[in-house]
């Protein structure tokens, strides 16, 4: 199938699936007597595979290495696992440094003043420290 089929069955654009094929994502697909692009039925599965990866946080690096064990003719699923595992820790630190930073704001919030007395030199009063 050419770029655009592959494009509308995908539910990727034309321009990400040729970066995609540009960064290895996609291998290079074999071409006709017009030059023009085609792609395998497989690649479908692999576009929806990325974009599934991308969904759950995993970058274009992650997803690339993740690819390229299964063009190995092996399963990915414990690499996988693993990024997946990593990024639940790395989302838990960034809920906890957003607590911390919501409670900072409340505390700010509760002790404003909605009358400040202008002063000298200070922009705002109920943000000095």
């Amino acid at each position: 199938m050419k770029i655009g089929q592959l494009s509308a069955k995908s539910h990727v654009p034309i321009k990400t699936i040729r970066y995609y094929e540009e960064i290895g994502l996609l291998p290079t697909p074999d071409r006709n007597e017009g030059n023009f692009r085609l792609f395998s039925p497989e690649n479908i599965a692999r576009l929806l595979f990325i974009k599934r990866l991308q969904l759950l946080g995993l970058s274009l690096q992650e997803i690339k290495e993740c690819l390229m064990v299964s063009d190995r003719g092996e399963l990915p699923c414990a690499d996988l696992q693993a990024k997946l595992k990593q990024h639940v820790e790395t989302i838990d630190l960034q809920i906890q440094d957003m607590m911390a930073l919501r409670q900072q704001l409340c505390e700010t919030l509760q002790n404003w003043d909605e009358t400040p007395i202008p002063q000298a030199n200070i922009i705002c009063p109920n943000l000095q420290v």
